[in-house]
């Protein structure tokens, strides 16, 4: 493998991870409160809002419906109207920015769902505002299935940036498709399949130490 080959493929790792970390800095901003709301707000829950409730777990459905190649290609308008073209890093950052937040926020709800509901009774009964039992007893009780949640969104992520990098989104997708694929190179894909398996397992491995480090259960 050449020297240019080398820096290709660094590169194209660089692209990747940006990709991963600002989208998944996106969903966690975005997908955090929308599935504590999603949470609260049901039926029997101390913030109670049965139709809120029914249309953020529409919208957060509906996002998670899509499989992500439409969603590429249908938010390119809008991609060009924030980045001004619809390739490249940038351009691909928003639509997983987008697919994450609704993939995040589900994975909040499933986190609280873990959270004893003795707990959040008594947070309650004693007269604490709902902020309050929100910050003090769900998020960090549900600490070890956030952090898998974040873990389990970054590879997936992942494995949408190389989807995105295959029609122009840049990264290892880009380079696999370009010199592996269109110019029949084995071992460019090869190397671009092992680098993607290997940073799965990285982002894997220090997820799993995470939730480790906090689980008190």
């Amino acid at each position: 493998m050449t020297w240019g080959m080398t820096f290709l493929l660094l590169r194209a790792l660089g692209e990747t991870l940006v990709m991963v970390c600002v989208s998944g800095v996106v969903g966690v901003i975005g997908g955090v409160p929308l599935g504590v709301a999603l949470f609260v707000t049901k039926p029997g829950r101390f913030l109670a809002r049965p139709r809120l409730h029914g249309l953020l777990g529409a919208i957060i459905n509906a996002g998670r419906s899509l499989p992500f190649y439409i969603l590429l290609v249908a938010m390119i308008p809008f991609t060009r109207l924030l980045t001004g073209t619809s390739i490249g890093v940038a351009a691909a950052i928003v639509p997983l920015a987008v697919g994450a937040v609704p993939f995040m926020a589900r994975m909040v709800d499933g986190a609280l769902l873990e959270v004893p509901a003795s707990l959040i009774e008594a947070g309650s009964s004693l007269g604490a505002p709902a902020r309050s039992v929100i910050w003090r007893v769900l998020l960090p009780e549900a600490l070890p299935g956030l952090l898998h949640g974040v873990t389990v969104m970054l590879v997936t992520l992942v494995n949408y940036s190389a989807m995105a990098g295959a029609v122009g989104g840049g990264g290892l997708g880009d380079v696999g498709n370009r010199y592996g694929w269109q110019r029949f190179d084995p071992l460019v894909m090869i190397l671009v399949v092992v680098i993607l398996i290997v940073l799965v397992q990285g982002i894997q491995w220090l997820g799993d130490r995470l939730v480790t480090a906090v689980d008190r259960r």
